[in-house]
């Protein structure tokens, strides 16, 4: 039976968890770790617990490769509450401003055009982003505030989806650091009206798509039917995993025999007849193509190691 008697596991992959409202990333990270008795694992960009959606946890080796979904795009349905601004910018946090709502639909339209594009943010106070090695949402619960400098972002689209006065809909694509609780409360000040995040949900990161997300109850089913028949396969568990390379998938890949691989492995850069100009290269070995890396091309034809898989 699956107990803390069995030894942790050496697994390799990406679990795309539905995250439930109200628990933090870092517990759920902590749960699923257990569930797949995994040695090592780590969530890619957390989500706030009032959030669901897109969560992708890296096991093992994958966790190497993280920073590339943490750099990747994502997608969001937010729906925003007008009319009231919190001081988190969002519904568990404390009533700031009530004014009155007084705009139509052309007015949300005209002001979300405003918002696409490369935009300035201020980060929320509330919000994990790190000052002398302290989140800052730390210092925001002790009434401190600290100065945060702007960072640019880019909006690719914001699409309205309902409107339902005082709440509104909205569909999100936007690039990594963005925060849609900052995005919202910018919007509604903007309109002179306050507006906070009443429910949140992350669609999608970088090429990873809504229906390839597991939920934590599915999860929790596989564990327990692995525990009533006494099991010691995790088959259907590792069966929810995505490869390790499926976070790397929208850059090119470069096939290299064994013998160039080993040097590859050995940290040597070497000369492939491939033309690909520069930047980040998908490492494959062998008739299997079978992953172990990222390199990069420095120099034409010049293809040095960057971050390797084990044996």
């Amino acid at each position: 039976m699956v107990g803390h008697s069995y030894q942790g596991r050496d697994i390799n992959g990406i679990l795309l968890l539905d995250k439930p409202c109200g628990r933090s990333s870092n517990n759920l990270l902590q749960k699923v770790k257990q569930l797949f008795l995994a040695n090592k694992a780590g969530h890619t960009g957390a989500l706030d617990p009032l959030a669901t959606g897109m969560l992708p946890i890296c096991f093992g080796e994958a966790t190497k490769f993280s920073q590339y979904l943490l750099k990747a795009d994502k997608r969001y349905h937010v729906t925003a509450f007008f009319g009231k601004r919190t001081n988190t910018s969002d519904s568990d946090g404390q009533t700031v401003s009530i004014r009155p709502v007084s705009i139509n639909q052309e007015d949300l339209t005209v002001a979300l055009n405003h918002f696409r594009g490369k935009i300035s943010q201020i980060p929320s106070m509330f919000s994990a982003l790190k000052h002398q090695g302290h989140p800052l949402y730390k210092y925001a619960r002790k009434g401190i505030t600290i100065q945060r400098e702007p960072r640019l972002i880019y909006v690719y689209d914001l699409k309205l989806r309902n409107w339902k006065l005082p709440e509104v809909e909205i569909e999100v694509h936007c690039s990594k650091g963005t925060y849609i609780r900052t995005l919202i409360d910018d919007l509604g000040e903007y309109l002179g009206c306050g507006a906070h995040v009443t429910a949140l949900r992350r669609l999608a990161v970088g090429q990873y798509t809504t229906n390839q997300m597991v939920t934590l109850a599915r999860i929790e089913e596989i564990s327990e039917a692995i525990k009533k028949k006494s099991l010691q396969t995790f088959t259907l568990l590792d069966s929810l995993l995505l490869p390790t390379d499926s976070a790397l998938s929208n850059i090119p890949t470069v096939n290299l025999t064994s013998i160039i691989a080993e040097q590859i492995r050995l940290g040597k850069t070497v000369s492939i007849s491939k033309q690909i100009t520069y930047g980040l290269v998908r490492l494959t070995e062998g008739d299997a193509n079978r992953f172990f890396g990222i390199a990069e091309i420095v120099t034409l034809g010049q293809l040095t190691p960057r971050r390797l898989m084990l044996k």
